[in-house]
């Protein structure tokens, strides 16, 4: 595909297609990195826009789920990403919203302790914006718009990002943008 064929078929609602597994940028006391899961829901907007819904998880099967992340934004396109044809490199930025929302007490009150400042009591179900302010859980600094360089991939009614980098580096600047795909989204 094309870039104007790939963002029409990219416009729509995409789900994961089950729990989903990540290396995290916290380590065990052995050195290794923690997993980190999570259930992904994603819209592509016209004009180039996004919606995205991440559901992390404290087990590996989704049932526990710990906390909801919704950010909101835009999407520049840089060109064609040598992992396969049609696939191209994206950066993801939350230029429109960042929301937490706690959904088991211990994290709630992992939250009371580590971003109390600047924010209301942490509490189960109870959504706050970190968007555009310094958010130190998540390295985001106030004024400065969370971004993304990922990649996008539509074949066969799926949708790839990029997978994590397995030394836990996040996509925060171009050399670290994904080489590998990761586990695909498909149609809501």
């Amino acid at each position: 595909m094309n870039l104007e064929e790939t963002k029409t078929a990219l416009v729509g609602d995409w789900v994961s297609i089950a729990p989903e597994i990540r290396p995290s940028s916290t380590k065990n006391p052995d050195g290794t990195l923690k997993p980190f899961y999570l259930k992904r829901a994603f819209k592509y907007i016209a004009g180039d826009r996004f919606e995205l819904t991440v559901i992390n998880s404290v087990d590996a099967n989704g049932a526990m789920p710990l906390a909801k992340i919704v950010i909101k934004g835009h999407m520049i396109w840089r060109g064609p990403h040598p992992i396969a044809p049609g696939a191209e490199k994206v950066d993801f930025i939350a230029d429109e919203g960042y929301e937490l929302t706690p959904l088991l007490q211990g994290f709630a009150d992992v939250m009371n302790q580590v971003a109390a400042n600047g924010y209301g009591k942490w509490e189960v179900n109870g959504m706050q914006s970190v968007f555009g302010k310094t958010f130190t859980p998540f390295g985001l600094t106030e004024g400065k718009n969370f971004m993304e360089f990922d990649l996008v991939y539509v074949t066969h009614g799926m949708l790839f990002w990029g997978a994590r980098n397995i030394d836990g580096r996040g996509f925060d600047k171009e050399e670290n943008r994904p080489t590998n795909l990761q586990i695909p989204l498909v149609r809501k």
